[in-house]
């Protein structure tokens, strides 16, 4: 399938196989999508929990307004950003920019700057919400990578994060979930399966300028 007809395939799924499972070259390719998404500055301030532990998944539903997609998925990914977020990123990230490319301080130097006064004046309020909508990017590139892949998967902003943040002992690791993606492969009684897309025509949501 081209890229539109794997857009045109995906949807949100409702009900998943829930005896079928994803191949762990599946998974690494997800893992590697995820490691490459676009994020602010390049400094990916975002970690991917993938769990496929049924007892946890089962736990997860009545924190996530009991929708069964979690449970019945292959994997669920779990989009989690820092609870405290530090100059010590910056600094880690310009150690790997040094050691990936050899830049030399003198050119590293200024931008080091600048980030490091961007982050020291935002409160850490205005940094969770910051990195948050990064969450977001990569929750649309890994949709994307799933259609292409033909692996099935369900976005969901529906779910209690302090609830999963405690099942899950993100806080001993200083992170806080942001978005719950359950993965895996729809199931033939799905009744979304073969409903028609609804999408608004593309002259209502494109405008272009010449």
């Amino acid at each position: 399938m081209n890229i539109i007809n794997s857009l045109q395939w995906r949807y949100a799924v409702k009900k998943f196989d829930a005896k079928k499972t994803l191949s762990q070259v599946q998974i690494n390719t997800l893992k590697e999508a995820f490691n490459l998404t676009a994020t602010s500055y390049g400094l990916q301030p975002l970690k991917l929990l993938i769990i496929n532990n049924k007892e946890i998944q089962k736990e997860l539903v009545a924190h996530s307004w009991n929708q069964p997609q979690v449970l019945e998925a292959s994997h669920v990914l779990v989009i989690c950003v820092p609870k405290t977020y530090t100059i010590e990123e910056i600094q880690k990230y310009f150690s790997l920019v040094k050691e990936i490319r050899n830049t030399p301080d003198a050119i590293l130097n200024p931008f080091k700057e600048f980030l490091t006064a961007e982050i020291n004046k935002k409160t850490q309020e205005e940094l969770l919400v910051w990195n948050k909508k990064q969450a977001y990017l990569a929750l649309g590139n890994l949709l994307t990578v799933c259609a292409l892949e033909n692996i099935d998967s369900c976005p969901m902003e529906g779910f209690i994060p302090e609830k999963y943040d405690k099942v899950l002992n993100l806080e001993q690791q200083n992170l806080h979930s942001v978005l719950v993606l359950p993965v895996g492969f729809r199931a033939e009684d799905d009744y979304m399966k073969d409903l028609k897309k609804v999408r608004k025509n593309i002259t209502e949501t494109v405008i272009e300028i010449s």
